[in-house]
């Protein structure tokens, strides 16, 4: 049988790459972005003990409407404003799919989509699938501002949908109220929908204030939320997010999301529900980071790598360029190999792979394993 790939420039992701080495090689690895401590016993058990107490069929297509008021009243505590849950929040099998959802939903032949590198890359893929054009803005390392004007100048009638992701992965950078409050003038008045990728909205450092797109009503209008159970709670494997947008954009979500995933795993949203009862849970983990990214950054003053100190998300991003002028992804690979340490190369992420000689390292790791990082590193 022969085929024509629908994403023909798509192969392994840079994740896979760096694990798979890493574990072949037995190297420490801050490439993947995952936690390599336990997550809260108590939010274990509470999942547990839904288990026991039934909650083993299909949840509601939306969502536990538990966990779904739970989330309401979060934003209502954090942001001064909610969402309805019943018809405004969704429950969704991690944030990638709740991208991949709003995109297949919104997105036709010949949409033009904008959006900043280095992106993530669960974006582009999917809008390509959904015949969409990606229109990529290219920041500046490294501190990877917007000229909010070059965007204003790419926006035009095939301008369906604006991507933004703050704190950003995998600069570690955020966006500021200038940012949003530009973004809102140049949607004003538009049919622009507005995807704000927000899944480390709760890492967030120094004292700044994440800067949601639900703060700004006329974005909040057009925009969805994207958010992450497994980034905030240290579980990214059980692929557990949701979605927030005003009701007449999640009832096109959800026509899609009905039959690409119908519900996700009901104990789990009954354990997350009950925890979320407390918000000390998610209110402290920018401190508790900020401690993790400050180790690292105190571990690492003294080697050769350059910084600017991540304003947000458990990554750091170091400028190898007094090193060596390798291709970054060829230094990561050796970094590797030789020093037994991973790390993702940023180029992966940007506009023609333009390497600004510069890794991605995950600090959401215990003491020990940033103790023994910093000690290859500080040696190269």
């Amino acid at each position: 049988m022969k085929h024509l790939t629908k994403l023909p420039n798509i192969g392994t992701n840079i994740f896979s790459i760096m694990s798979a080495l890493a574990n072949k090689h037995d190297a420490i690895n801050l490439s993947q972005g995952f936690p390599n401590f336990k997550s809260d016993p108590l939010l274990k058990d509470l999942v547990s003990k839904a288990m026991q107490n039934g909650y083993n069929q299909y949840a509601p297509m939306p969502g536990n409407l538990e966990l779904n008021k739970a989330i309401s009243r979060k934003f209502e505590r954090l942001y001064g404003t909610s969402y309805h849950p019943e018809t405004e929040i969704t429950i969704t099998a991690g944030a990638t799919q709740a991208i991949f959802t709003i995109i297949s939903a919104f997105i036709r032949q010949d949409d033009e989509v904008i959006l900043f590198k280095p992106a993530y890359d669960c974006y582009e893929p999917a809008i390509e699938l959904h015949g969409g054009k990606t229109i990529a803005i290219q920041l500046a390392a490294p501190n990877y501002s917007i000229d909010w004007n070059a965007v204003r100048e790419k926006v035009h009638s095939k301008t369906k949908m604006i991507i933004i992701n703050t704190p950003q992965n995998p600069s570690g950078t955020v966006f500021t109220e200038a940012d949003m409050l530009a973004l809102q003038d140049i949607t004003k008045n538009t049919n622009i929908i507005v995807l704000s990728d927000e899944v480390y909205e709760h890492i967030i450092f120094d004292g700044n204030k994440h800067q949601s797109a639900c703060l700004y009503p006329d974005l909040k209008a057009r925009s969805f939320i994207t958010a992450s159970f497994g980034k905030t709670f240290h579980n990214t494997g059980w692929k557990m997010g949701y979605c927030c947008a005003a009701k007449e954009l999640m009832e096109e979500f959800r026509k899609v999301h009905q039959f690409n995933v119908f519900s996700v795993n009901h104990p789990m949203q009954k354990g997350l529900a009950d925890y979320l009862q407390e918000p000390n849970h998610y209110l402290e983990l920018s401190s508790f980071y900020q401690e993790k990214r400050d180790l690292f950054l105190r571990l690492i003053k003294d080697s050769r790598f350059q910084f600017q100190a991540a304003k947000g998300t458990y990554f750091q991003v170091l400028d190898f360029s007094e090193i060596t002028q390798e291709y970054d992804v060829d230094f990561a690979k050796r970094l590797t190999i030789e020093n037994k340490v991973a790390g993702i190369p940023l180029s992966v992420f940007n506009e023609n792979n333009k390497d600004d000689k510069v890794l991605r390292f995950c600090f959401a790791k215990t003491d020990e394993t940033l103790k023994k990082a910093a000690d290859i590193l500080n040696n190269i």
